[in-house]
């Protein structure tokens, strides 16, 4: 494998506009190569980053590109699945968007494409190569705060004004779990390496989508709550509470974006003291990252199994709430 990954996005999503194809401009060791959509008027912006980037009209075009070595895919949520195993059938290498799947369930046929292949196919679940979140975790493991009691943490944003937009429409994907209710319980079971023993929700639905949710969780040995919504002000913390300390993470899921990254350490003794990560960009360190794993077998920090454990929790917090009537 040569040193360059070359990309291909499945896609003008906005994101993909936004963040991702700078990312993937920028890193190290990648290349974006080629862009697939219909819209000539959507791939102006990115043929103005990159003015070699070759365009396909079609996706599968894309794929059955010699010169695309891996492929990015922002797709909605609910076609996510069907062309990641696509991409890997055609020999691609595959970073999905979060979530992979509506259930959790509906990974298993992609980890098992992923096994067949002998590729790298992994969620696009940036937080876990910010360094931010990195020190938070290795805090935990080392004690800085003794043993963890509590987690809250909330992230909500309004969209209400934007009916059509797909994260508003069940037949989507939609809803506020599915769109960030990934980061407030794959965050806490990624920093503290547990799994949730019993889920509960409480959801406010419109129509069939959670515009509002509230999710309780038992760990074993601490509590946790969460809360996501699509209809309150742009706002996010995460805190983790210890029998011995706090640490309070600010802008933990789009730092840089909403704020600059922090973590605030409360500790006996020591007051109050904070660690700063400015200028640092995520989705970078995650291209960076899978670039890695496929030209040198590196360890990439978020798996499919990782993505699937979210994806019970979800799965569990639906269950608890029950359908909308």
């Amino acid at each position: 494998m040569a040193d360059i990954v070359n990309w291909g996005i499945l896609g003008a999503a906005k994101f993909a506009r936004e963040h991702m194809a700078p990312a993937l401009h920028q890193a190290n060791g990648a290349r974006l190569a080629a862009l697939a959509t219909s819209s000539l008027d959507k791939a102006a912006p990115f043929q103005a980053m990159c003015p070699d980037l070759s365009i396909h009209l079609e996706y599968d075009t894309l794929l059955a590109d010699p010169g695309v070595d891996a492929v990015y895919i922002p797709l909605p949520h609910t076609m996510h699945v069907e062309w990641a195993i696509k991409a890997l059938k055609a020999g691609k290498h595959v970073l999905v968007e979060k979530p992979v799947a509506m259930q959790a369930d509906q990974i298993d046929p992609l980890i098992a494409a992923r096994d067949d292949s002998g590729l790298v196919a992994a969620e696009a679940y940036m937080i876990v190569h910010h360094p931010q979140w990195q020190r938070a975790r290795q805090m935990i493991r080392d004690g800085a705060i003794g043993q963890v009691a509590y987690i809250d943490t909330v992230f909500t944003y309004d969209n209400r004004k934007d009916p059509d937009n797909i994260r508003n429409r069940a037949g989507t994907g939609g809803g506020a779990l599915p769109d960030i209710g990934v980061y407030i319980l794959g965050a806490a079971r990624w920093v503290t390496g547990a799994e949730p023993r019993s889920v509960d929700c409480d959801i406010t639905w419109e129509g069939r989508v959670d515009a509002t949710s509230r999710v309780t969780a038992r760990f074993p040995g601490f509590s946790y709550s969460g809360m996501v919504s699509m209809r309150m002000l742009p706002y996010q913390r995460f805190t983790i509470h210890g029998d011995q300390g706090v640490l309070e993470l600010t802008a933990p899921f789009n730092a840089g974006v909403y704020d600059i990254a922090q973590i605030i350490v409360h500790q006996p003794g020591m007051g109050r003291r904070v660690e700063r990560f400015p200028g640092v960009n995520q989705y970078k360190l995650q291209v960076e990252n899978f670039c890695a794993a496929v030209t040198s077998g590196a360890e990439y920090p978020w798996t499919l199994e990782n993505a699937k454990g979210t994806q019970a929790v979800i799965d569990a917090a639906y269950a608890a709430a029950g359908q909308p009537s």
